[in-house]
């Protein structure tokens, strides 16, 4: 078998797996920076339900659901920088490209909330 053969046939798992890394990675990158952008003055946004904050949520991180955020932009300064986060990065990630969309130019997803508590 060679390598296109292999290519053709797996594309999609190899997609999949990059996906994967990549989300992982960023989010690292995102927990090491974080000492920092908390020094700096980032707002600390969780996107997940009120529900889901009320069971349990970083200390510094304020809630503004994701199906709300639209039209909450005005609570986010345009000039600090933003770390959101979620259940598990997808509702943030989808957040982050909402922000950017309206403006945002220093937007950071962490993934899920309990990684503010990685470098707290």
């Amino acid at each position: 078998m060679d390598i296109s053969t292999i290519f053709q046939q797996y594309w999609p798992i190899m997609a999949l797996v990059l996906w994967f890394g990549y989300k992982r990675w960023n989010s690292q990158r995102v927990v090491a920076m974080l000492p920092e952008l908390k020094r700096d003055g980032a707002m600390l946004v969780d996107v997940r339900s009120a529900g889901e904050f009320a069971s349990g949520s970083a200390p510094g991180t304020i809630n503004i659901p994701l199906t709300e955020l639209s039209g909450r932009l005005g609570e986010i300064p345009k000039s600090s920088s933003v770390v959101l986060c979620c259940a598990s990065g997808t509702r943030s990630g989808m957040a982050k490209l909402l922000l950017i969309k309206n403006g945002y130019k220093k937007v950071h997803n962490i993934g899920t909330w309990r990684k503010f508590l990685d470098k707290s």
